[in-house]
């Protein structure tokens, strides 16, 4: 991954106007897990592709992860990203918006780097074309929940699949397509990623009321302060009783209520009814699921090994 470093470091050097491109620079550098880009490296390593290609893939997604990041942190009001000011904060809304944009834009671009033949680029690029608009589909229905009375958890896994497992899920189908992998393979891998983006995202709920925010960085509680409808929320308003559930929805919904008081109230019910283990089920269910599409990938066991270990990294997510 140290290449993809290198790369992103000289990516915006000299290019004006720098309050344009300042933003970006520093958005990029922070490299958090940087995990979209590994699960393309990976599948193609799997298939025995040009990994100098795969700089162009890897860059594009992690590009359009963090636009979506920006975008998401002034939609959130999220003061906090990976330990740092986010960008509308350190700049202005203004910048952050414009500067998510032109990221948006470059992250397209990548795509026009690769040195391989037009159908495959096609490919990729339909790939990642649609995962961007299904990105955008996801963030609707997640402003949509905030004002819809009742969302089923259902409707949240279909959200979540759109918002965020649809970019792990394009990450390794693109790297199959570039390695010159098998339709089925391609497919099977495509449904790792959607059960991996799922299992990963129901992490990050749990972690915003569970985790060590020193480690986690970014401040706990914000889907409660926020009244998010996360799958933890959901799922005690499905476990709850008669009496239970009015008073839980009163107390999330309130904002009456001082914040920390109100995280420790939430936090109660959802310890009554379980919910931090019932979310580590599900997430254990999905994760799983990966297991079982990755079976179908038609490479050895050995050629699995860095991608397995993925899987099973993310049931001890702590940040």
């Amino acid at each position: 991954m140290q290449e993809l470093e290198t790369y992103f470091s000289t990516l915006f050097d000299g290019r004006k106007p720098e309050t344009l491109y300042a933003p970006i620079a520093y958005t990029m550098q922070q490299a958090g897990k940087r995990l979209r880009p590994q699960m393309v490296y990976h599948v193609v390593e799997m298939f025995g592709g040009d990994v100098s290609q795969a700089q162009y893939v890897a860059a594009a997604f992690e590009m359009l992860h963090n636009f979506t990041l920006i975008h998401d942190d002034i939609m959130d009001k999220a003061p906090i990203r990976r330990g740092l000011p986010t960008v509308y904060q350190k700049w202005n809304t203004n910048s952050a918006i414009l500067s998510g944009d032109a990221l948006a834009i470059m992250a397209f671009q990548q795509l026009l780097k690769l040195s391989v033949n037009e159908k495959t680029i096609l490919q990729i690029a339909n790939v990642f074309a649609t995962s961007t608009l299904e990105i955008c589909e996801g963030q609707q229905y997640d402003m949509d929940f905030e004002t819809q009375e009742e969302v089923s958890l259902e409707e949240y896994i279909n959200m979540i699949r759109l918002k965020t497992a649809v970019m792990f899920a394009g990450c390794m189908k693109s790297g199959a397509i570039l390695a010159g992998a098998d339709q089925e393979s391609q497919e099977a891998l495509y449904q790792v990623g959607i059960n991996l983006g799922i299992a990963f995202q129901l992490a990050d709920d749990l972690l915003d009321v569970y985790a060590d925010s020193s480690v986690f960085g970014k401040s706990l509680g914000g889907d409660i302060r926020d009244n998010k409808k996360t799958y933890l929320y959901l799922m005690a308003i499905q476990e709850a009783d008669a009496e239970e559930k009015p008073k839980l929805k009163q107390c999330y919904e309130s904002s009456d209520l001082d914040f920390e008081d109100k995280f420790r109230q939430v936090k109660a019910y959802y310890e009554r009814l379980h919910i931090a283990e019932k979310t580590r089920q599900a997430i254990h269910a999905y994760l799983d699921k990966s297991f079982q599409e990755l079976d179908k990938v038609k490479v050895n066991n050995e050629q699995k090994a860095t991608l397995r270990k993925i899987i099973a990294d993310l049931e001890q997510r702590s940040k």
